[in-house]
């Protein structure tokens, strides 16, 4: 994709998109990328260059509500990220991408409409969140690599935690930034020719900063009561969207 072609504009353009949306729900827009590039690249190009344009859209997202992060959340997410990452790069040459994004979907749905499910009769309030979110902030890098978005897999466990809109958006950003970061290194230390493609994703960058800006000045609209509505319904959609994904796998 040295050249400037049609395909570019598309790609461009949708990134734009999705980072407005990510910007209002605070996630989402990410798998909706994955899925569009993967009509007009291969997985083992799209999901580096999907890294990129993603790093671009949730460092932008984070800047635009630094002074909400909590900081709390995410430092403990980073401590077995890029560990887990490390261990996760062998399976995107042998795992069934659609059957992991499937077994995403599933558990994404029942994180949203059935959490004490997973807590295994355990309290929330009794699992300290420091550990919960290290243990997240490992699944999410071992996932990453692999099934390239885990905003729809990290996001349930956010709910439930009292955070504004404003403070679960600005925090999964600044998860979802850091994991990306460590994709791109894990991609770039593992011979990913990311020169190659610069074209491609310095548009997509600007385009993900321009759709962050967007997005943003329409969540100000939103009111905070009607917020948790919406995120819970976006995720139920993309759940179902993971699950389908698989199933054509499932009758091969």
């Amino acid at each position: 994709m040295g050249e400037i072609g049609p395909e570019l504009w598309v790609l461009w353009g949708v990134s734009l998109a999705t980072a407005a949306v990510s910007a209002i729900l605070g996630m989402a827009g990410g798998i909706l990328l994955l899925a569009v590039m993967l009509l007009y690249l291969d997985p083992v190009v799209a999901i580096p260059v999907h890294a990129i344009a993603q790093l671009a859209s949730n460092a932008s997202r984070s800047l635009a509500h630094w002074r909400s992060i909590r900081r709390d959340l995410v430092l403990p997410y980073l401590i077995l990220l890029l560990p887990a990452g490390l261990l996760s790069i062998p399976l995107t040459r042998h795992a069934p991408p659609d059957l992991l994004r499937a077994l995403i979907g599933v558990f994404v749905l029942v994180a949203t409409w059935r959490r004490d499910w997973l807590l295994l009769g355990l309290r929330p309030e009794a699992v300290p969140l420091g550990l919960r979110f290290t243990l997240v902030g490992g699944l999410a890098g071992l996932l990453g690599p692999v099934v390239g978005a885990t905003g729809p897999f990290i996001a349930p466990f956010f709910l439930g935690l009292g955070l504004s809109r404003f403070e679960l958006i600005g925090t999964i950003a600044a998860c979802q930034a850091t994991g990306h970061l460590a994709k791109i290194g894990l991609f770039g230390a593992g011979g990913f020719a990311f020169g190659q493609h610069a074209p491609l994703y310095l548009g997509m960058i600007l385009a993900a900063v321009a759709g962050t800006a967007l997005g943003t000045r329409i969540l100000a609209f939103i009111p905070e009561q009607r917020f948790a509505a919406i995120f819970k319904a976006a995720l139920t959609l993309l759940a179902l969207r993971l699950i389908a994904s698989g199933l054509p796998l499932a009758f091969d």
